[in-house]
C-alpha cells in the first residue's frame, strides 16, 4: 500500500529546514569574526576618568574612596567598616561624582533639551558603526581656535569616498595630548566643530553622531553648535582620545556607555577597529583578554583613592 506523509511530518520537516538555515545565518557572524575581526587591531579612544582631571569648573572634581559596608553582618563585617583584602578576601570602590559630564563621555540630547532622549533611551544599534577620522590636527596648530568647517569634510570625501550614512565621524585635533594640563585643556581658545559642519554630517550625510577631543562642541559664546544638536536629537562623543592612532577611513568603532536610567550623560568606552594591515594597535593574540595579567606590585590605595600597584 503506499504510503504519503502526514501533514504533521510534513510540518516537523519544514521547521528542521527552517531551524538548520536560521542556525547558519547565525554563525555567519561567527565566520566574519574569526576571518576579519580576530586579527584586527584594536585601539582605545578613552581617557581613564580619575580624581584629579580636567573638568568644567563649574561641576568639580570626583572622588573616589574605599566602600564600606552598609550593613553588618554578624561574623563577617560590621557597619561601616571597610573592605580589605586581607579581612574580606575582597575590596570595592566607591565613587563620588559631581557629574556626568565628566571625561570621556557620550552626550544625549536630554543634556541641553528638556524633551530628549536619556543616555537610558539609547537603542542598542549604537554598539559598532563605520568610523571616520577628519585630520585638522594641522590647522591646529596653526589656530588653537580652530573648527572643523564642511571642506574640510570635503577634503576628507575626495581621498576616501563619500561619508558613509550611519557613520561616528571623530574630529582628529590632537588636544588630547594635554589632557594632563588641566587648565589649558579646558579652556578657550581649543579645537571645534562649526554649526554649518554639524548640519552637513547630520542632515546631509545621515551619520550617527560625531565626536571631538575637547570638552565642549564650540568656543562660540552661544555654544551654537551643541545647542542645535541637542535640540534637533543627535548625540555626541566629547573627551576622546589617540585618534592620531586611527586610520582615517576603513575602520568601525565599538561604542559602551554607563547606562543610568534617565541619565543626562554616560562615561564611555571608545574603541577603534582597524584592519589587521593597520601598523598601530593591538591584536586579539597579543591582547586576548582571559586570563588577565597580573600587577606588577600588590594594589594599594593612593592619597586620591586610586588602587595602584604599589611595592
Amino acid at each position: 500500500m503506499k504510503r504519503t506523509a502526514r501533514p504533521w511530518v510534513t510540518s516537523i520537516f519544514a521547521a528542521l529546514l527552517v531551524c538548520g538555515q536560521a542556525h547558519a545565518a547565525d554563525t555567519s557572524l561567527w565566520t566574519a569574526y574569526n576571518q576579519t575581526m580576530k586579527s584586527a587591531k584594536y585601539i582605545d579612544l578613552t581617557h581613564a576618568f580619575e580624581p584629579d582631571q580636567a573638568v568644567w569648573p563649574g561641576f568639580g572634581n570626583a572622588k573616589f574612596k574605599a566602600a564600606v559596608a552598609g550593613a553588618t553582618i554578624p561574623g563577617f563585617v560590621e557597619k561601616g567598616e571597610e573592605f580589605t583584602y586581607e579581612k574580606h578576601g575582597f575590596v570595592a570602590t566607591a565613587y563620588e561624582i559631581p557629574t556626568d559630564q565628566y571625561g570621556t563621555q557620550l552626550d544625549p540630547p536630554s543634556h541641553w533639551n528638556p524633551v530628549g532622549a536619556t543616555i537610558s533611551d539609547l537603542p542598542a544599534t549604537f554598539s559598532v558603526r563605520p568610523l571616520v577620522v577628519i585630520n585638522i590636527s594641522d590647522k591646529v596648530q596653526k589656530d588653537p581656535g580652530y573648527h572643523m568647517q564642511v571642506s574640510d569634510v570635503m577634503e576628507w570625501e575626495k581621498r576616501n569616498g563619500r561619508v558613509p550614512e550611519g557613520a561616528v565621524v571623530m574630529v582628529r585635533s590632537d588636544w588630547y595630548k594635554l589632557w594632563n594640563d588641566h587648565d589649558r585643556f579646558r579652556n578657550a581658545p581649543f579645537p571645534g566643530v562649526s554649526l554649518a559642519a554639524l548640519k552637513f554630517l547630520h542632515l546631509d550625510r545621515k551619520t550617527l553622531m560625531h565626536g571631538h577631543e575637547p570638552l565642549d562642541t564650540d568656543s562660540t559664546p552661544t555654544m551654537e553648535g551643541e545647542t542645535w544638536l541637542m535640540h534637533n536629537n543627535f548625540a555626541q562623543a566629547e573627551g576622546v582620545a589617540n585618534l592620531d592612532k586611527v586610520p582615517e577611513a576603513g575602520a568601525l568603532i565599538s561604542i559602551g556607555f554607563a547606562k543610568p536610567l534617565g541619565g543626562s550623560g554616560g562615561y564611555a568606552r571608545y574603541v577603534a577597529i582597524a584592519p589587521s594591515t593597520w601598523t598601530m594597535g593591538e591584536t586579539l593574540k597579543e591582547e586576548p583578554g582571559a586570563p588577565l595579567p597580573t600587577q606588577k606590585a600588590p594594589l594599594k590605595r593612593d592619597s586620591l583613592g586610586v588602587m595602584r600597584p604599589t611595592p
